[in-house]
């Protein structure tokens, strides 16, 4: 539901612009309430507007909102996970090979399971 209705949240929220989705007054967030391409609730827009301000402050904080991320993992790509090393470590305790984190970690997300494709991946849909 919400996927097809990403061009009319990106119309509606100003392309995703954190500035301007941060200055969005009373009168914006009724108007959102009216906007049929979207999903109208209340509560949903209010925590947009806020996410915005803290996105702009931890920018602020940061640097940049890339920083604030990379900061929990030192900086370094990861192509495991907590759960592909948890599913790896059975798999092979029941006498699978070549079942590697790695390996499990990819076969997560292609089963959907883990969804952390980049936009324009050939596998983010």
């Amino acid at each position: 539901c919400i996927l097809n209705k990403r061009e009319a949240f990106r119309r509606a929220f100003d392309g995703f612009d954190p500035q301007k989705i941060a200055a969005y007054d009373a009168e914006k967030c009724a108007a959102l309430m009216q906007d049929a391409g979207i999903v109208r609730n209340r509560l949903k827009i209010a925590a947009a507007v806020n996410n915005a301000k803290i996105f702009l402050a931890i920018q602020a904080e940061w640097g940049s909102f890339s920083e604030y991320l990379w900061h929990f993992n030192s900086g370094i790509p990861r192509a495991t996970s907590p759960l592909s090393d948890a599913v790896s470590t059975d798999l092979r305790a029941r006498g699978m090979k070549f079942v590697g984190s790695t390996i499990i970690y990819s076969y997560l997300q292609a089963a959907g399971i883990v969804n952390d494709h980049e936009r324009g991946c050939a596998f983010a849909e």
